[in-house]
């Protein structure tokens, strides 16, 4: 189709969407390759070509003085065919153009529009680059075309597949859909799309590919077969497809076959709009596929040229035009005289009406690749009109020379055409990057099967990218028809998502989207979804049941309000209680014989050592301070070798006063007097007491919170500083019982009158097994039960020796005071 002008822009356009070739030999005639199969959309977008050329021609404020004019051709959906109309377009220009001059023969033609397929555009992109003539396509979106180095003068007006892939990522992530499969044709569009959504998404992480399979060209059966099978056996519910609309119909024909149902379709813009599939025995599977559609315009004016189309009756034969010929004729379902033999179908007579059939190609209330048409050609037109006000002088050429019209070179134009920025009457802002790609939008739609049958295919949103705020989703979520059975969103994943508190651990051999969640060790945290590795907790705190947070760590010791911290504080109190009320005894009697006996002092004084050693075990309860870590010790030694210190005197008294009644054995009684006695004592006592101060001094006991122990828990205790500190004095105080028991033991077959040493071994024989038993159950009992094991060895050693040496003298007194006197202790008496 063609117009003449002074200016010629050229235009591909698919208006058949097949052709068939002829068999070649080398004995016959070349013959041309048929065309078959007229595509209405396709002829309105060369149509759209012509109309905005037109509007320019009429506008006086765009090129004035210059008429357009266009040669337009239709690729047969065949790629030798484009590529023959693209060098067609390309050759015919002359090395000079005088635009005063008649000149014979195809004006030049200075800028093309189209193609309508990437394969074929890139194509012809290659050869065109070489002469740096500009090419504006409106529907090639392979993202391989931005590359500047290969496609020096290449732009468009549709968005690059990168867009795509990203909107579609974006969508993706929208609804939390990470485990998808990707299905793609065979063809620089499919493979490219394929190869920036893998790198995309392993770029952004919006997921897994469940599969990658390439759509055949061919109808190869058993290969969709396959394909199908594999869709409906995978977990994954959502499918992207980037395919046109040939492919799809194989494709859903195979999906209707082996009935493959619950799935999320995703459409690429080739097949978004695609009537063909909206057919109400596809629609129950397609219904609710959600596709990324070419931004939509509206162009005033266009259904009324199209009105306008009319055959050239007086030359029907003119191959000029005879693309409207050919519309009339699939049109209207005639043809033009003469017709071809075997036609039994009416005559084309050039008076059929356009507003009287039912056709597709006046429906302008969904303009989209004829809008990226309209902005293609004013593109073109503003980029020349830009070159003819250039001033001499101060042109952007060598010398600040300007282009002209009648010496013009196409690589001038691509000059102006990069810096090309207009807005279209719809209120769109057109302009190109570095890569010759327009500012991206597209559309997002929403397929709906309506009750009635009929379908419909609605905007609910856009994504598009601005300087400001970058690459922004728009979703109108209310409004989007999900075909499921909650009419809601569907799951799509491979592993449901990690909660907080467990961790993501990949499986072997599979996509970074298959995992399994494993719960968090003790200890460590993740308070996040999907979280990859889990927290340690700081050191006071520990990971609570749930493993989402951290919460700190339980402090324990030995508490008065546990019920092991009461026992044994009710037991301390119970020793110390009896201890006051044997001294009140013996108080009360301490005239009578048996108290009198061996040095009361020492048994007033044992009594109140035994006390203390009692009360010193409340020090070993409740939360460990400096001072009672310091004071718990020393106490203890304090006192348990008083007592001890004690019941050695009293048995060597014993001893001594047995030897003093044997003949001439009196005097060893002078060496174990009042004050011999409370010297020893005192001595024995001090020197624990001296311990204590250089073992507090050098090394003195403190708190501790323990964290070894118990990951979970602090104990708190009291650490003893100095083991060789405590060992000394543990050790001296053990030396001492030794030597107590020893002695006793060495007295026990003493006459009854000096029975007192028996009841001493006894206690001492108590004594000592609990503290031999106390330390391997101490060093062996961890936190506050260390310190439970003390104070039992405190409360039961203080236990036996108050039972043992003060029980019996109790006893008699209390009991049976016949036995209280002095008679009966020498000996004398009625009763033994």
């Amino acid at each position: 189709m063609h117009k003449p002008g002074d200016v010629i822009l050229g235009g591909l356009f698919e208006v058949h969407y097949t052709s068939v070739f002829p068999d070649w030999t080398f004995s016959s005639e070349p013959r041309q390759p048929s065309c078959q199969g007229f595509d209405t959309l396709g002829f309105r977008h060369a149509q759209t070509m012509a109309f905005a050329i037109d509007e320019i021609n009429r506008n006086s404020n765009l090129l004035p003085n210059v008429t357009l004019g266009y040669s337009l051709y239709d690729n047969c959906g065949a790629l030798v065919i484009g590529f023959s109309g693209a060098l067609s377009l390309a050759s015919g220009r002359e090395e000079q153009f005088q635009l005063q001059e008649n000149c014979l023969g195809t004006p030049p033609v200075l800028g093309i529009v189209g193609d309508s397929s990437s394969t074929f555009t890139i194509a012809a992109s290659n050869v065109l680059s070489l002469y740096k003539m500009p090419l504006v396509s409106h529907f090639a979106t392979c993202s391989c075309l931005s590359d500047r180095q290969k496609f020096p003068s290449f732009f468009r007006t549709i968005p690059s597949d990168a867009f795509q892939v990203r909107a579609m990522i974006q969508i993706l992530k929208r609804f939390h859909w990470t485990w998808m499969g990707l299905l793609v044709t065979s063809d620089d569009y499919g493979l490219h799309a394929a190869q920036s959504f893998q790198s995309d998404l392993a770029r952004y992480g919006g997921g897994c590919l469940a599969y990658l399979e390439v759509l055949p060209w061919d109808n190869d059966l058993s290969e969709l077969r396959r394909i199908v099978h594999l869709i409906k056996t995978s977990t994954a519910r959502v499918v992207i497809v980037f395919a046109h609309e040939s492919h799809m119909i194989q494709l859903m024909e195979e999906v209707v076959r082996q009935n493959v149902t619950g799935l999320q379709w995703i459409a690429s813009e080739a097949w978004t709009a695609a009537a063909l599939l909206q057919t109400p025995r596809l629609m129950p599977y397609l219904s609710g596929t959600l596709g990324i559609a070419i931004r939509r315009g509206e162009i005033p004016g266009l259904r009324d040229f199209l009105l306008k189309i009319h055959p050239d009756l007086h030359d029907i034969n003119n191959y000029e035009n005879s693309m409207v010929n050919l519309f009339w004729e699939h049109t209207f379902q005639c043809r033009f005289a003469p017709p071809p033999a075997g036609w039994v179908g009416a005559l084309c007579t050039g008076d059929e009406n356009l507003e009287n059939v039912e056709t597709e190609i006046l429906d302008v209330s969904n303009l989209r690749p004829e809008y990226n048409v309209y902005k293609a050609v004013y593109a073109l037109a503003y980029a020349l009109d830009d070159m003819l006000q250039c001033v001499p002088g101060r042109g952007p050429f060598s010398g600040r020379s300007c282009a002209t019209l009648q010496r013009l070179e196409p690589w001038q134009l691509v000059h102006y055409l990069q810096k090309v920025n207009f807005t279209t009457p719809f209120g769109d802002q057109v302009s190109f990057d570095e890569n010759g790609d327009a500012l991206p939008v597209y559309d997002i739609m929403n397929w709906l099967w309506l009750p009635d049958g009929r379908t419909k295919v609605q905007n609910v949103g856009e994504v598009k990218k601005s300087a400001f705020k970058g690459e922004e989703l728009t979703l109108d979520e209310n409004k989007i028809f999900w075909n499921f059975q909650f009419k809601e969103p569907p799951q799509s994943v491979c592993s449901e998502s990690c909660p907080p508190g467990t961790r993501i651990a990949r499986k072997k051999g599979q996509p970074e989207c298959c995992f399994d969640c494993i719960p968090c060790s003790d200890g460590k945290i993740s308070n996040n979804t999907d979280s990859m590795e889990c927290t340690s907790c700081p050191e006071d705190f520990w990971s609570n049941p749930q493993r989402d947070h951290c919460v700190p760590k339980k402090i324990e010791f030995l508490s008065y309000h546990e019920p092991l911290g009461i026992c044994l504080t009710t037991t301390s109190l119970l020793g110390t209680f009896i201890c006051a009320v044997v001294l009140g005894i013996f108080t009360h009697h301490r005239s009578t014989p048996i108290v009198r006996a061996n040095n009361s002092e020492l048994s007033f004084l044992l009594l109140i050592s035994l006390k203390l050693c009692f009360l010193c075990s409340l020090l070993f309860i409740g939360s460990p301070r400096l001072w009672t870590c310091q004071l718990r010790h020393a106490a203890f030694g304090i006192s348990f070798v008083l007592c001890v210190s004690c019941i050695l005197v009293k048995t060597m008294v014993v001893l001594a006063v047995f030897k003093a009644s044997k003949p001439g054995g009196g005097a060893s009684l002078k060496w174990f007097g009042a004050m011999q006695q409370r010297g020893t004592v005192l001595v024995l006592t001090s020197i624990q007491a001296a311990i204590c101060t250089a073992w507090l001094v050098s090394s003195s006991p403190a708190p501790y919170k323990n964290i070894q122990y118990q990951n979970d828990k602090i104990i708190y205790e009291c650490v003893v500083g100095s083991t060789v500190g405590f060992a000394v004095l543990l050790g001296y105080i053990g030396l001492l019982a030794i030597l107590s028991f020893l002695l006793a033991f060495l007295a026990r077959n003493l006459p009854d009158n000096f029975n007192e040493a028996k009841f001493i071994t006894f206690s001492m024989l108590i004594f000592c097994a609990v503290w031999v038993a106390f330390v391997p159950a101490y060093v062996n009992s961890p936190g506050k039960y260390a310190d439970a094991v003390e104070v039992f060895a405190i409360l039961a050693s203080s236990f036996g020796l108050l039972v043992a040496l003060f029980g019996p003298k109790c006893y008699i007194i209390l009991l049976r005071p016949e036995r209280n006197t002095k008679k009966a202790l020498m000996g004398r008496g009625t009763t033994r």
